[in-house]
């Protein structure tokens, strides 16, 4: 310091103009030497290319270099700068050289640039050529010296350099004009490209070859000459043909790849997906569609998760198809009505509660609940079914009937903890329609929840029998992160080991499409718990199935909302599915989370908690399950000694009385139950005498015969009116269900009365209450 003032005293002026020279001199190169805007680029798990878009000022410019190879480094090396590392920003010589021969021609003939000069001409977007423009290239080349090392003002250069049309920039080059990684050219190609930013004009397929081919060779001999390549390289190099048409990027995850975009725009991004995957998927895609759009279904997507590590492995957003049917539109992002898919996890919440068990018996009858009045697919019912077959035969009026006995608040508050983010309104707006795709969610949040199911049963076990507090995290499709699972606790805040074991292990019997039935029979099947589901009006098909190790979902239907004739989960969806399935690597089954469950006796028949009157098995419940109610179906019946009539201590010796105890379903249950169920047994008659008081309680008020013959007549509107049929029941608590020939057609409470409008001809009027009590009448109408 004392040297500085010292200086100052003695040459004040001097020191003064130096220092403000030095301080402009320092801050002449701007912090940040290249603004461009860039592609956005994405990468495969194993570093190749997915795909990219062009960047905001419509120019193919790839982020910058993480290095440049070998190859491409010694050809521009050779080029544009031999001495590239033993000056400091220029060379005198190559300038003087360039300084003699300009001035000789009267005009620019030759350039005496440095890559380092190159680097600040490009940064300045190749400003007009003259001496001025030179001196300032000269003195913040000097200045970039001091800020960056060799290696990075070569990654600079190669980053930024022009190489014909609108490609910007050796990676960019590289694909474009080989479908390479630049790490992967040839001598021979990376001296072509060398050469191009020199003349970037020279590249045009089909002019031009001859000189450019000239300026390659030359350079491949200088190669040679120096020694970096032998001359069995060289030979075969100056053989090689020069590229003719350009090539088009990767386009096999092109809405993944725009997905990425709004997150990462003008970024490089190492992704999850693996490109060995995703390839073989956009190929199945492509064949499926082709099948599709022979019934006009234009669209699809596929989403396929790594279940441990919460990852993307491969992402079709679309079909193949065309812009008329919104080629564009990314359909694993986008909201679509859920259908069935929601299904098994009302199904999991009421296991976990204790309110169900997986086999017991739910009702499958004719339903109306305020207004709404579910219909199965193939409008036909079982009277009763068990509940993991309702589920995987994807049976509408059962869930309805669960969701209204488990609570519509309790379940969506369960979804809210889900986090599906298109699931965002109240319970009263849903309904109960929500369970049969009332609601809509997208591709993306249901591989989602499968994928918290299935990793919330591997975790039980490597995590000592307890959960993570963000087990339903949102996948990732970022190579380098790792999913954040929480922190572990005792307790779940979802849903709990069992349940989740329970419910994927019931969807492992979904029945196959007709091309996979005979799974079970081949030693290279794996099981898979599945879901599809349909949304109203055939326009979405859903499948979704995981194992221990991945989720694949599919999707589809036409991104316009239009419906299509069989369009179904299992038609439509499901053999992509399994596809998908099939080249995957395949993966054991999950273990059982046994410390999770209770073993209980199970009643055979109705799948309730046994009675001690009741055939039973034992099976494994939640650990709520075992206060669940116990079987309301078996009853015992006093029987004749000849168990052939039902009697009473008013009517048989005690003596003669047996106690037999019988399955015996409600009325209504009963009467589609055993349509399906040929063993059902009905409780025997009464042995006469021995009817107890209050069995012949039904009374028609009209019609009264037995057999009556009525005339429709017309209103004023010239409508047919209809005919009113009355009863009565000696019991007012009691209710009727009514049947026009078999079919059921109300149930009524209090007021007994219907109006029908049959057709002329004859019909069977049944009613059977509530205790099993039956009357019929023959109306003939005219």
């Amino acid at each position: 310091m004392k040297v500085l003032w010292n200086l100052f005293k003695k040459h004040p002026k001097k020191t003064i103009v130096i220092s403000i020279l030095l301080i402009v001199y320092y801050f002449s190169l701007p912090k940040q030497l290249f603004n461009d805007p860039t592609s956005t680029v994405v990468t495969a798990s194993n570093n190749e290319l997915l795909g990219a878009t062009i960047a905001s000022d419509g120019q193919w410019r790839f982020p910058e270099l993480d290095s440049v190879p070998y190859k491409f480094k010694q050809c521009i090396l050779q080029f544009e700068d031999a001495h590239f590392y033993k000056h400091f920003g220029f060379n005198p010589v190559s300038i003087g050289k360039a300084f003699l021969e300009n001035r000789k021609a009267n005009r620019i003939v030759r350039g005496g640039s440095t890559i380092t000069q190159q680097v600040i001409r490009l940064s300045r977007k190749n400003k007009q050529r003259t001496y001025f423009e030179k001196f300032k290239e000269l003195v913040l080349a000097t200045r970039l010296e001091f800020r960056y090392s060799k290696e990075r003002i070569l990654r600079l250069y190669a980053s930024h350099a022009p190489f014909g049309g609108n490609v910007v920039g050796l990676e960019m080059a590289a694909w474009r004009y080989y479908g390479l990684q630049p790490n992967q050219l040839s001598w021979a190609e990376s001296a072509t490209l060398a050469v191009l930013p020199n003349a970037p004009s020279l590249i045009y397929p089909g002019k031009n070859q001859e000189q450019l081919k000239k300026k390659r060779n030359r350079l491949l001999k200088k190669l040679y000459d120096k020694a970096i390549i032998d001359n069995l390289t060289y030979e075969l190099a100056i053989e090689e043909e020069l590229p003719q048409s350009p090539y088009k990027l990767p386009s096999f995850a092109s809405h993944f790849v725009q997905e990425v975009k709004k997150e990462h725009e003008g970024k490089k991004i190492h992704s999850s997906i693996q490109r060995n995957i995703q390839q073989q998927v956009y190929m199945l895609a492509k064949q499926h569609y082709e099948l599709m759009r022979q019934n006009e279904v234009h669209n699809l997507a596929v989403l396929v998760l790594d279940v441990h590590t919460r990852k993307v492995v491969a992402y079709i957003g679309n079909a193949p198809t065309t812009s008329k049917h919104q080629k564009d539109v990314n359909n694993v992002v986008a909201p679509r009505s859920t259908g069935s898919t929601l299904k098994p996890f009302l199904y999991a919440h009421m296991l976990e509660s204790g309110e169900l068990l997986p086999s017991q018996l739910v009702k499958d009858i004719p339903t109306e609940i305020a207004g709404y009045t579910p219909k199965n697919f193939d409008l036909s019912y079982d009277g009763a079914v068990p509940a993991n077959e309702a589920l995987t035969r994807s049976l509408n009026i059962p869930a309805v009937r669960m969701l209204q006995r488990y609570g519509l608040e309790k379940f969506r508050e369960n979804l809210r903890e889900y986090d599906i983010k298109h699931i965002n309104k109240s319970a009263d707006h849903y309904g109960l329609s929500l369970i049969l795709g009332g609601a809509e969610a997208s591709l993306w949040d249901l591989c989602k929840l499968f994928a918290g199911y299935a990793g919330t049963v591997n975790h039980f076990e490597t995590v000592k029998h307890r959960y993570y507090t963000k087990e339903f995290q949102n996948p990732s499709y970022l190579f380098d992160e790792v999913v954040n699972f929480g922190k572990v606790t005792a307790q779940t805040n979802y849903i709990d080991a069992g349940a989740a074991y329970l419910t994927l292990n019931a969807l492992t019997e979904v029945n196959r499409p007709l091309t996979d039935q005979a799974w079970k029979y081949y030693d290279s099947s794996q099981k898979i718990a599945w879901k599809t589901g349909t949304s109203f009006g055939n326009k979405d098909a859903w499948a979704i199935g995981a194992t221990a190790n991945y989720v694949v979902g599919v999707w589809v239907g036409n991104s316009d909302g239009e419906g299509r004739p069989d369009v179904t989960g299992v038609g439509s969806a499901s053999p992509l599915m399994f596809s998908v399935f099939d080249i995957l690597p395949k993966s054991e089954w999950f273990l059982e989370p046994y410390e999770d469950e209770e073993a209980v006796a199970v009643c055979s028949e109705s799948g309730y908690i046994a009675l001690p009157i009741c055939p039973s098995e034992t099976k494994q419940v939640t650990k709520n399950g075992v206060r669940a109610t116990p079987c309301p179906y078996h009853i015992e019946v006093l029987m004749d000694k000849n168990e052939t009539y039902r009697v009473n201590s008013n009517c048989e010796a005690i003596e003669n009385i047996t106690a037999k105890t019988y399955f015996v379903l409600p009325p209504l249950v009963a009467y589609y139950y055993k349509q399906r169920n040929p063993n059902y047994r009905k409780l025997p008659p009464f042995k006469n005498g021995c009817v107890p008081v209050g069995e012949n309680v039904i009374d028609f008020v009209f019609p009264t015969k037995y057999k009556s013959t009525i005339s429709l007549t017309k209103g004023t509107n010239g409508e047919v009116n209809p005919v009113i049929l009355k009863l009565t029941h000696a019991d007012p608590t009691a209710s009727i269900f009514w049947y026009l020939d078999d079919t059921f057609i109300k149930e009524t409470e209090e007021y007994h009365e219907i109006a029908l409008k049959p057709e002329i001809g004859e019909h069977i009027i049944a009613v059977i209450d509530n205790l099993g009590n039956e009357e019929k009448r023959v109306l003939i109408v005219e």
